[in-house]
């Protein structure tokens, strides 16, 4: 079991750039303030063109979503989910279906009191602020309560998240509490910094994580493939996300092979 005694939904702390705020500049958004903006650029200074990973791991997510609503599955937990806006889960989701529900998790208050009012319109998205090192929190929310069924398939989303858990949290026990509460027919997504590839190209970018509120810890293929335990790969396979059921047509990838995961189905 992993140890939740420690896990608590942290302080506000702006002083700070935080991961979810870093995410939606890269990708252009709005929500986020001028320390991350900051480490952005020199980030990107550093890794040119390394916006693109970002944006590889949005689309695998929306293509995932898009696989996931063309299986039958209507429920998404999309845990450590950041900030909800440009593309995610459930504006991908209503574009196809009005039978569709989504809880988001995120133990940043500042990125749920930004969430929060992008949501507040939609009867089938919610936002939780919750740590998911302690799944009993999650699972037991008022908003997984209100919007998801567990006895019902579902598909957990652990999308570019993590990376932030280190091991002395175990994040293999934590997976496996969280693979064992799903039921037949439910899916795990998986995506995850990996230094198998492009090593001095993650170790750059997890030393500028070093500074932030959210270190990044790197880890090989082997170790990702592993966090699905005994659940059916969807083929591909896990693999590099640009390679991931890619669309016809696609931009061209990221110049840097940074980003593992695929999906699993129980």
């Amino acid at each position: 079991m992993v140890d939740t005694r420690s896990t608590t939904v942290r302080e506000m702390d702006i002083g700070r750039p935080a991961a979810a705020r870093m995410f939606d500049a890269f990708l252009g958004g709005c929500h986020n303030f001028g320390v991350e903006r900051s480490i952005v650029e020199r980030i990107e200074t550093a890794l040119p063109g390394i916006a693109g990973t970002y944006r590889e791991n949005r689309a695998f997510l929306r293509r995932s979503v898009e696989y996931l609503l063309a299986h039958g599955v209507r429920q998404f937990l999309d845990l450590g989910s950041g900030i909800p806006t440009i593309g995610h889960v459930h504006e991908v989701a209503r574009r196809r279906t009005r039978h569709f529900r989504v809880v988001y998790v995120d133990n940043e208050p500042l990125t749920v009191a930004h969430s929060k009012p992008l949501l507040a319109a939609d009867l089938n998205a919610a936002i939780t602020c919750a740590d998911i090192r302690d799944p009993r929190s999650v699972l037991e929310s008022d908003e997984v309560r209100a919007l998801l069924n567990l006895d019902e398939p579902v598909a957990l989303l652990m999308s570019a998240v993590l990376h932030f858990i280190p091991d002395s949290d175990r994040p293999d026990d934590l997976v496996a509490q969280y693979r064992d509460r799903l039921v037949p027919g439910s899916h795990l997504l998986i995506s995850h910094v990996t230094d198998s590839h492009d090593p001095v190209q993650a170790r750059t970018l997890a030393d500028f994580y070093a500074e932030t509120a959210d270190p990044l810890h790197l880890r090989d293929v082997g170790r990702i493939d592993s966090f699905f335990g005994d659940f059916t790969p969807v083929p591909p396979g896990a693999t590099h996300l640009a390679d991931w059921r890619p669309d016809p047509g696609s931009p061209t990838p990221s110049p840097y092979h940074l980003l593992h995961g695929g999906i699993a189905r129980k």
